[in-house]
């Protein structure tokens, strides 16, 4: 099975509240992935809405005909919109209000008592729940004490590293994902991966089986700037299909 390709558009809102005003339009841009073929869009939500706004949420899931996945914190605030908007899954990741960018997984070891409330309600309200976690056995454990059905690993570390051209450390972490993932799927979860992967670094994690699906988002809203969004897309999918092919030659 090819893995899914979700397509993360938070970065196109990014550019419009850059200057205020009604474009770039994300809701434009999830339709533009769903014709270069897209499996689903997700869009993350921040409390401060540095990017993604709440009548964004509302459009996609009116406007967009693909499934969407809802990056969220686990506070009162976003699980009330969560269950208004029962979007078809959330990933509940951390959330600091300083960072960039999302920086490493969530510790649902640590924050289990807190967390157990959130994907309670959010599976009792029909969405699909996931995690968006470190590849270790103790936060997918975590993860399945909770009752979720996905989780979603975190590449960060390993683009990093890909990036730097680290090859020693960019290996080691990939076998980290690989052992991670076939872990979670012998223990029945659903595994997706995703954060800071590329042209260059998406290849050896789709080649992973147990990976159903892949989030990536800043770097295909990135090459969108120079080749069109199309066929970011287009190429993204084609290297995501040939790595799970050639895994299987």
């Amino acid at each position: 099975m090819i893995p899914r390709l979700g397509v993360n558009i938070d970065h196109v809102a990014t550019i419009r509240n850059a200057r205020g005003g009604d474009y770039p339009d994300p809701v434009r841009a999830a339709q533009m992935a769903l014709l270069a073929g897209a499996d689903g869009i997700t869009a993350h939500l921040r409390e401060d809405r540095r990017h993604i706004t709440d009548r964004d949420i509302v459009r996609l899931g009116q406007e967009v005909k693909l499934p969407l996945n809802l990056e969220m914190a686990a506070t009162s605030e976003m699980l009330d919109i969560a269950l208004d908007a029962a979007p078809h899954a959330a990933c509940i990741v951390p959330e600091k209000r300083e960072e960039r960018t999302t920086e490493g997984g969530l510790d649902a070891a640590g924050q289990h008592n807190h967390l157990a409330h959130f994907t309670q309600a959010l599976g009792d309200n029909g969405t699909r729940v996931s995690l968006f976690i470190e590849p270790n056995k103790r936060q997918i454990d975590a993860a399945l004490s909770l009752g979720v059905p996905v989780v979603e690993l975190h590449t960060g570390a390993y683009a990093e590293a890909c990036n730097a051209q680290d090859e020693g450390m960019a290996a080691k972490i990939l076998d980290d994902l690989r052992t991670a993932a076939e872990y979670g799927a012998g223990q029945g979860l659903e595994i997706h991966a995703g954060h800071g992967l590329t042209f260059d670094s998406v290849k050896p994690v789709a080649a992973i089986t147990q990976i159903k699906e892949l989030n990536i988002g800043h770097f295909l809203i990135s090459e969108a700037i120079f080749c069109g969004l199309e066929t970011a897309v287009l190429r993204m999918k084609g290297l995501i299909m040939s790595a799970r092919q050639e895994a299987r030659s």
